[in-house]
């Protein structure tokens, strides 16, 4: 019997052991961790069970049968973070550079179902070369059968890609379709084609960085939700947002014991916003301090400056938090805050986590780049994600709600359930200098004329009353009492039950 169980801890060595200590010497060289490192700081310590240790590819041309090492590229399993189970597979750069053979896919796939079938988060790793060129057509079946498991559990599972090395071709839309990718600086890059192609095709010159690093994908095409500077704060911020999640779309969300009194008031909100209706303030600054201990996971922080999407707690349990940035753009609503604040909301929904939604929005940005962009469509996305939205909805307007943009932003008319302002809170078509001169522009000579019908636009619509008395807001709130209100507020709806009729699926203005 001695001799049986030495032959497997043997192979279990083998097997761990990767790609041979060079080629993990020389991950390290990189600044990244290996497979397995990255697993061990992910999930809680001594939690990891793996799967299909000792799977090998099936591949007998181009010399690969006398190329096998057990995993075959990628590690599988499921573990714990804080507790709870994750269903996890970490791309081994280290064997065959991560490429994905048939045999790498169906331990992805394994683990992936297992996620769906038990109501887990699915967290996936990247870090690897694409398709294992010498299986041919079977890597891309591979890739087929990962994405079909990915798009199964949209909505079901919360699905978290962590881009931690090269990440190109086949291999970028799994993460595509997962809810939230997030990539490490410098060390890390996602494209379809290479900068070779690139230059081949288009005679552009470009580095990998350029083309799709951490921070083009952050910045500026929004791919992905966040970027860190190494694998260990990576890592320990994946932690971080597990705990917001719920584990399934069956769960209701996590939640925890709060330290933070339910009716703290903050006197410092009563001066928050400027008496000069054309100054920002910082919306985040509202957010922090209502969030149960300040504490929030921002999504999308480097993307859409002018929306803020952040994950926090009240009074212990999850929301997700939606706000106008008036410190960016003067939170005006354009195509890349439509896009951002539309997936927020519909993940919310898929999860059963309530939304918050603070407003101080002029309306949305005009100009031709706007327009030829679809602004039109882009705007209907964030529209159409609020009203079909069932979850609790809470809507707080802290200053300048205009046009359409206050209609998009969670009003009562898209079944918002419980609509505050603040007393500075502006509800109107447009801006009362812009109204003044459509209504009244043949006064526009004369300046005295123009001062007045502006002042009476002023004291008609610069309030919240009118609004209000119509019913489309259900209560004028001092600023100080925002938390309490909100808190308060999502109490009374935890039994909401709310249906949209039956359909197949919705078709949202993609």
């Amino acid at each position: 019997m001695k001799h049986i169980v030495e032959a497997l801890e043997a192979k279990r060595a083998a097997a761990r052991a990767g790609g041979g200590e060079k080629r993990m010497a020389n991950q390290h060289a990189k600044g990244k961790l290996t497979a397995r490192e990255r697993i061990e700081l992910l999930l809680d310590d001594g939690s990891f069970e793996e799967f299909d240790m000792f799977v090998e590819h099936r591949c007998a041309d181009f010399g690969m049968q006398d190329q096998k090492i057990p995993g075959d590229g990628v590690v599988t399993g499921w573990g714990t973070v804080n507790g709870r189970v994750v269903y996890v597979f970490s791309k081994d750069f280290t064997v065959f550079g991560g490429s994905l053979s048939m045999a790498h896919a169906e331990k992805i796939t394994k683990v992936q179902a297992m996620a769906i079938q038990n109501g887990a988060p699915c967290i996936g790793i990247f870090d690897a070369g694409g398709a294992r060129i010498q299986e041919g057509v079977q890597s891309l079946a591979g890739y087929a059968d990962i994405f079909m498991n990915n798009i199964l559990g949209s909505g079901v599972i919360p699905q978290i890609s962590v881009i931690m090395g090269p990440c190109a071709g086949g291999d970028v839309y799994s993460p595509a379709m997962t809810d939230f990718i997030f990539m490490v600086r410098d060390t890390s890059y996602m494209y379809v084609t290479g900068p070779d192609v690139v230059k081949t095709v288009t005679n552009e010159t470009v580095t990998h960085e350029e083309l799709g690093g951490a921070r083009v994908h952050a910045a500026k095409s929004g791919v992905v939700d966040g970027a860190y500077e190494n694998d260990f704060e990576t890592l320990s911020e994946m932690r971080r947002l597990i705990d917001f999640l719920p584990s399934s779309n069956r769960e209701k969300p996590p939640a925890r014991p709060s330290f933070d009194d339910a009716d703290r008031e903050d006197p410092s909100l009563d001066t928050l916003i400027p008496d000069n209706p054309n100054k920002p303030y910082d919306m985040k600054e509202l957010i922090e301090k209502v969030a149960d201990e300040g504490d929030l996971f921002e999504i999308g922080k480097d993307f859409g400056k002018n929306i803020i999407t952040a994950f926090g707690r009240l009074e212990g349990s999850t929301v997700g938090f939606v706000a106008n940035q008036p410190m960016t753009l003067a939170g005006v609503l354009d195509i890349d805050a439509s896009r951002k604040a539309a997936r927020f909301v519909r993940f919310c929904d898929a999860f059963n986590i309530p939304i918050v939604t603070f407003v101080d929005v002029p309306g949305f940005l005009p100009g031709l780049k706007q327009e030829y962009g679809g602004l039109i469509k882009h705007g209907a996305k964030l529209l159409f994600a609020y009203g079909e939205a069932t979850v609790p909805k809470v809507t707080v307007i802290t200053r300048k709600a205009y046009g359409g943009a206050y209609d998009v932003m969670s009003s009562k008319h898209l079944r918002g359930d419980v609509n505050y302002a603040w007393p500075t809170a502006e509800i109107a078509v447009m801006g009362a200098k812009g109204a003044v001169e459509i209504i009244f522009r043949g006064d526009i000579g004369d300046p005295e004329k123009i001062a007045a019908r502006t002042k009476e636009y002023q004291d008609r619509f610069a309030n919240p009353f009118v609004a209000a008395s119509l019913g489309y807001l259900d209560d004028v709130i001092m600023p100080r009492e925002t938390r309490k209100r909100l808190i308060r507020s999502l109490r009374a709806l935890k039994g909401k039950k709310l249906e949209n009729p039956w359909k197949k699926h919705d078709n949202i203005p993609l």
